[in-house]
């Protein structure tokens, strides 16, 4: 799996949020890229799609910002990387299953749909709730455990 500079930086952006939820306060975009060290411009374009995207709302204004549309345990990483990049897994822009192989090489679209399925077992079930507090759900704990993860 390979994640764009974009989503790395919308997880950070969103973690920071999801930080401050409880307070209830809006943050502002440089507040944000500041305490995350991303690129001011870039970031005021990911939030953009964000708030099209209905995970987070901006207020305008001298006191505006940002804010989470929902509470942090409502937000899944699978859902902050579809609005940034779109689906989880895909092949030259084609989800798995509407893939043509033939011949031997047919197989490798049942490869590319497990792989769909594996991620979404981690990234839908992990929310911004668990990478604020850091307690993960069991089965990434599991696989973080395993040592043969780390290389």
């Amino acid at each position: 799996m390979r994640l764009s500079a974009r989503v790395d930086y919308a997880l950070r952006a969103m973690a920071e949020l999801a930080a401050q939820a409880g307070a209830g306060r809006l943050i502002t975009a440089d507040r944000l890229a500041g305490a995350q060290e991303i690129p001011p411009k870039f970031l005021e374009s990911i939030l953009l799609q964000l708030r099209r995207g209905g995970i987070v709302v901006a207020q305008r204004g001298p006191d505006g910002g940002y804010r989470l549309a929902r509470p942090p345990a409502e937000i899944s990483l699978a859902e902050i990387i579809r609005v940034i990049d779109g689906p989880l897994a895909n092949v030259r822009g084609q989800r798995p299953e509407e893939l043509g192989y033939h011949g031997v090489a047919a197989s490798l679209q049942d490869v590319w749909i497990a792989l769909r399925a594996s991620e979404r077992l981690i990234l839908e079930t992990v929310t911004l709730e668990d990478v604020v507090s850091g307690e993960m759900p069991a089965r990434v704990r599991d696989l973080v455990a395993d040592p043969r993860a780390w290389v």
